[in-house]
């Protein structure tokens, strides 16, 4: 208790500057640019300024396919989308402002109004300042695949990284005068989808994530980053070197373990959004590596089953090593189905299915059915690639990391969990990419949660509504997440102060500052208070939004 009110009264001095009571300002405020005004932000960084409307309207304009809609790479096109497009509406208002898929009318809602359509970092520089200036609500976002909403505001001028495309590699990057070895420099609207084959083609190998529109150098490297070669090469946030980034003053910095090594501490793992708008970002490379991917679904005979077979799965973790594995687990019409994939690096086929016998042959011996097994070998980037992703849908997700002792003490605890979720209707995807090199940073500390240095797996449940939902139908469903569905994959951890990796959660978390940062989040509050004394990037669940209301227009 004595921690927590020290924590709440040094994070009250730091941030006396931010006034109780204060708005931004917004349309219809004396104070709100005028038209001149945004004429000038315009003129000054060369015609960039576009007008946002939501991707519902923006299609209608565009006259989009399914195909088109459903699309994360057409979609990233549009400066105001969001892949989970529920995040562009605004169910909170009176009534309701959405704009919906074939819908009839349409409201701005959470949408931004205006972007800086940045191609260089001094059309960032002149947009922040203009922000700051007037006293705008800000949003950042390289990508719509941001899963929290937070790279979406409602009257905000919009950040937009989305054409920052630069890479270059370096076969001896230097900070401090010290060779850290090879390395990639990202620009921050580059996309993984991007990156991986530009990689391949250089011999370069990078470690992050497997969705097309991720983009390496936003929100996923500082929210901590996760890939399925994690627990060999650890998380991408271990492996960042450097960050160019645009402050809440509008100067642009490099932070490294020798620059502003504090904002180079907090950027790796201290949450997306907080802390300005990265221009790019400079990664470890490795020498590229073969993997073999093993994929298997097997179907599970009944409900009841879900519980042997999960718990199985539990007790077989640890044959597995170092082996990156994910897996999906959800209830059709036709059956329950667990689908699992692993990726082994410079191993065989044969070895694959070697390692992956023992349970399988456990699972069928419960009655499981195997539908499909494959394995495939090449390229470690070709494993992770991804030519698109699922979009244009709505719904909310919650995620717990789940420690290895309660995998090796309480298996039967984590198995039944996966049943009584299924049971309430969850869809469940499993991230086995903790442990190994992940429990440790091994070259500089980080703001990483220490939860992941504990951790031996990632578990995200999910749920979701249709347009046709009403706001008492979608407040319910999120209501669930947060109230009962997330509490009970909690129990899955076996601790009273169990933890999430913050880009893959439930934004209504009502203990984020622990559930996301655990005892980082004093350190991060100062850090936040040097480089952003005015809170000008504020996001749902990020450091300092306690202060901000729910919309991050007004303090509270």
């Amino acid at each position: 208790m004595f921690a927590r009110t020290l924590l709440g009264s040094l994070t009250l001095v730091i941030h006396a500057n931010v006034a109780l009571g204060r708005c931004r300002t917004q349309p219809g405020d004396p104070g709100f640019p005028s038209t001149a005004d945004w004429a000038a932000l315009n003129a000054t960084i060369e015609g960039r300024l576009l007008t946002v409307v939501p991707s519902a309207e923006a299609c209608a304009r565009l006259n989009c396919t399914e195909t088109q809609w459903t699309s994360s790479v057409f979609r990233n096109m549009i400066p105001g989308q969001m892949n989970s497009y529920n995040w562009e509406q605004d169910y909170r208002a009176v009534p309701p402002e959405l704009c919906l898929h074939n819908g009839t009318t349409c409201a701005q809602g959470d949408v931004p109004l205006y972007a800086v359509n940045a191609t260089t970092a001094e059309h960032i520089q002149v947009g922040v300042r203009f922000a700051a200036r007037h006293n705008l609500r800000v949003a950042v976002k390289s990508s719509g695949h941001d899963l929290l909403g937070r790279s979406t505001a409602k009257n905000s001028l919009l950040m937009w990284t989305h054409q920052l495309q630069n890479i270059t590699f370096t076969e001896s990057f230097e900070v401090g005068g010290k060779s850290l070895g090879g390395a990639v420099t990202v620009g921050s609207g580059v996309s993984l989808q991007t990156i991986y084959p530009v990689a391949e083609r250089a011999g370069k190998m990078i470690i992050a994530g497997t969705a097309a529109t991720v983009a390496l150098g936003g929100g996923y490297i500082q929210g901590a980053g996760h890939s399925g070669f994690s627990p060999t090469y650890g998380l991408a946030a271990d492996n960042a070197l450097q960050f160019d980034i645009v402050l809440a003053s509008g100067e642009l910095i490099t932070a490294n373990a020798a620059l502003h090594s504090d904002l180079f501490w907090a950027l790796r793992g201290g949450g997306a959004g907080s802390w300005g708008v990265i221009t790019s970002v400079t990664i470890q490379t490795y020498p590229t590596f073969n993997a073999t991917e093993y994929e298997v679904t097997v179907a599970i005979p009944s409900t009841e089953a879900i519980t042997t077979v999960m718990t199985s799965h539990a007790r077989h973790v640890f044959d597995w090593g170092n082996i990156g594995s994910f897996y999906l687990l959800s209830a059709a019409p036709e059956g329950v189905f667990l689908q699992l994939g692993a990726e082994f690096i410079n191993q065989s086929a044969v070895d694959a299915v070697a390692v992956m016998a023992p349970f399988w042959d456990e699972v069928q011996a419960l009655g499981a059915v195997v539908v499909s097994n494959s394995t495939t070998t090449s390229v470690a980037n070709e494993r992770v690639f991804s030519a698109d992703d699922a979009s244009g849908t709505m719904g909310v997700i919650g995620s717990r990391l789940i420690p290895m002792i309660a995998y090796r003490n309480s298996p039967d605890v984590v198995g039944q969990v996966h049943r009584e979720l299924i049971e309430k209707g969850y869809f469940i995807s499993g991230n086995l990419i903790a442990g190994g090199t992940t429990l440790q940073a091994f070259r500089y500390s980080s703001a990483i949660t220490p939860k992941w240095r504990t951790a031996k797996a990632h578990i995200i449940i999910a749920s979701g509504w249709n347009e046709t939902s009403t706001f008492e139908e979608v407040e319910a469903v999120r209501e669930a997440m947060t109230n009962e569905a997330v509490p009970l994959l909690a129990n899955a951890t076996g601790e009273t102060d169990s933890g999430s990796y913050s880009n893959e959660a439930d934004v209504r978390e009502p203990d984020f500052q622990t559930t996301f940062f655990g005892g980082n989040y004093g350190r991060l509050s100062q850090v936040k208070a040097k480089y952003d004394p005015d809170d000008l990037f504020i996001v749902g669940a990020g450091v300092g939004s306690e202060r901000w209301d729910e919309y991050g227009l007004c303090t509270v």
